[in-house]
């Protein structure tokens, strides 16, 4: 009688592991996680430029008149003030007349226009945000004191017609140019991966 062995390596049953099991699930994670970051950045993209382009448009429309805030021919290179008809019109809130004494002055104008041009610049760019942020929130906080939300009425008695007592466009505007410097929303569709690159830049990182 002969004993016939039987062929090894043979494929047989094999029980389940857990690793194959459990890496699936974690790399379809890390790509769900991957492709919304991706998604974000280039909401945050956007949300820069349509921010930076309300910045600029405000900027021209009171260099050259647009007739739109600033009517044809009263536009700045026509000899008018980008300030003086907004904060000469100030009438309520505890900066009333430090208002009234800024409006049309050459410093408040130029501060002005520069801040706009500037911020506007930097969001469209993507360059300097952190910047664009501290001097955007600063211009919003003054534009938000010159219309006193809080108050219900002017001091003419009138109603202030505020929609919202504490947050109005201005602090949403100051929210959204925080944001955009925290999470670097220039390194895309922009030129904050080469502006952080530069050497100055790189030395002072509140540049960025």
């Amino acid at each position: 009688m002969s004993v016939h062995e039987q062929p090894r390596g043979h494929a047989g049953f094999h029980l389940p592991t857990w690793h194959r099991h459990r890496s699936a699930p974690a790399q379809a994670a890390g790509t769900v996680a991957t492709t919304t970051s991706a998604r974000a950045a280039y909401v945050l993209a956007g949300l820069r430029f349509l921010l930076g382009f309300v910045f600029l448009w405000a900027f021209f429309d009171k260099l050259f008149g647009w007739h739109y805030a600033t009517q044809s021919g009263k536009g700045w290179i026509d000899g008018g003030s980008p300030t003086k008809g907004f904060l000469s019109a100030v009438a309520v809130g505890p900066m009333q007349s430090t208002f009234h004494s800024w409006a049309g002055t050459g410093w408040a104008d130029w501060l002005f226009m520069i801040g706009l041009l500037a911020i506007g610049l930097a969001l469209v760019s993507g360059v300097a945000l952190r910047l664009a942020a501290v001097a955007g929130t600063a211009m919003m906080a003054l534009m938000w004191i010159a219309e006193w939300p809080l108050a219900q009425h002017l001091s003419t008695g009138a109603l202030s017609m505020s929609s919202n007592p504490i947050v109005d466009y201005h602090v949403v505007f100051a929210g959204v140019l925080i944001t955009l410097a925290v999470t670097s929303a220039g390194a895309t569709w922009g030129l904050g991966r080469i502006w952080a690159r530069l050497p100055f830049v790189s030395r002072n990182h509140w540049l960025l």
